[in-house]
């Protein structure tokens, strides 16, 4: 997948989008045929353990970019730039997305909104690096929504959320997320922009879904969104052949004949004498 299929695909089909973080389950949702793979800076809590995506940064989000990319054959790779790759200096943007490109291999780059997006925007889009545009609930400015809260609930907030998807349209997105916002808000977005619009937390009317892969799968306990469907329980599914390892290895089942390695007679014979 590139960029153009992507676009096209608006009007025809939903499009499809996943997390991953690392070789294996990159591989995996690939070969399921998911179009794109976000290297998310969700890598902060589902993975690194951490209470904000904020404290991850472009080492970690360019090492597990370069596992991701290693995997795909299919699926477009977008990047996802950290806080500390734009927000606090934006003149670096463009430099930092384009570590994402060619250092990591990703086909494109993802930023949240912020005060100074529209200047970040402008720079990555004119390096020829394409980018795709994140409003709505925008994690790495949490302090600022005043929580993990819907955004656009009232007719002044649905009008800036409009204004910043035609602006970020302008500058050269060429695909937008919309978190946490009202099913026929995200609805009027989709509607009014030309390039794809990609939902969680905003409805069935948006271009296409995306959710964090620990979430889908159950891996991730700490925190679960009213918008997240778990498709499989892995979690307790791990923990219970953990759990059967250890009694297996506690109780002398395992390993068994079947799990080891032979050597012939004559030659243990050999060793009696030392």
């Amino acid at each position: 997948m590139n960029v153009k299929e992507i676009q096209a695909l608006k009007g025809k089909r939903k499009i499809t989008m996943l997390t991953a973080y690392d070789y294996p389950m990159a591989s995996l949702v690939d070969k399921a045929g998911i179009d794109m793979i976000l290297v998310g800076d969700s890598l902060a809590n589902v993975v690194l353990g951490l209470d904000s995506t904020t404290k991850v940064g472009m080492t970690e989000m360019i090492y597990h970019s370069k596992a991701v990319t290693r995997a795909v054959k299919n699926a477009l790779v977008v990047g996802d730039m950290p806080y500390e790759s734009y927000q606090v200096d934006p003149k670096k943007s463009a430099e930092n997305a384009r570590r994402f490109i060619e250092e990591a291999g990703c086909g494109a780059v993802k930023l949240e909104w912020f005060d100074q997006c529209p200047e970040a925007t402008e720079a990555i889009a004119k390096a020829g690096i394409p980018v795709m545009g994140h409003i709505g609930l925008t994690p790495q400015t949490i302090d600022k929504l005043g929580g993990f809260k819907v955004q656009g609930k009232d007719a002044d907030a649905a009008k800036r959320l409009i204004q910043e998807a035609r602006q970020l349209q302008g500058l050269g997105c060429f695909a937008l997320v919309l978190e946490c916002v009202p099913d026929r808000i995200a609805r009027i977005i989709t509607e009014k922009l030309s390039i794809p619009t990609i939902g969680i937390g905003a409805g069935p009317w948006t271009d296409g879904q995306v959710l964090v892969i620990h979430d889908l799968l159950g891996l991730y306990e700490r925190f679960r969104p009213k918008f997240v469907k778990r498709y499989v329980d892995l979690s307790a599914l791990i923990t219970k052949a953990v759990e059967e390892y250890k009694a297996e290895v506690v109780g002398g089942k395992f390993p068994g004949p079947e799990h080891c390695f032979s050597i012939k007679e004559e030659e243990i014979k050999k060793l009696k004498d030392m």
